[in-house]
């Protein structure tokens, strides 16, 4: 890692460290950690006992909408331009 560009402000998600993918730089921020979503609700499902729509939920109001800072790491959902193209125009 850039030693200068390393902060004391980035967040780790604790508990998901089976799902980190690395991190990435965005403009005047530290640098982000990157999950990988799917893998995350995986480990909510296997260690938590959660169902996978249990999983979802926590995530999507415990986890990702849990802001810290701008330290605060990403959950990335992975699909193709084509998919988020049509998710991004949908109502």
């Amino acid at each position: 890692m850039d030693e200068e560009r390393k902060t004391n402000e980035t967040l780790l998600a604790d508990g998901f460290e089976d799902a980190f993918l690395g991190y990435a730089w965005a403009a005047n921020r530290p640098p982000l950690a990157i999950y990988d979503r799917k893998k995350a609700q995986k480990i909510l499902v296997s260690v938590a006992g959660m169902t996978a729509d249990e999983a979802d939920e926590y995530l999507q109001f415990n986890v990702e909408s849990d802001w810290q800072g701008e330290g605060t790491p990403l959950f990335l959902n992975r699909c193709t331009m084509e998919q988020f193209i049509k998710w991004s125009q949908s109502d």
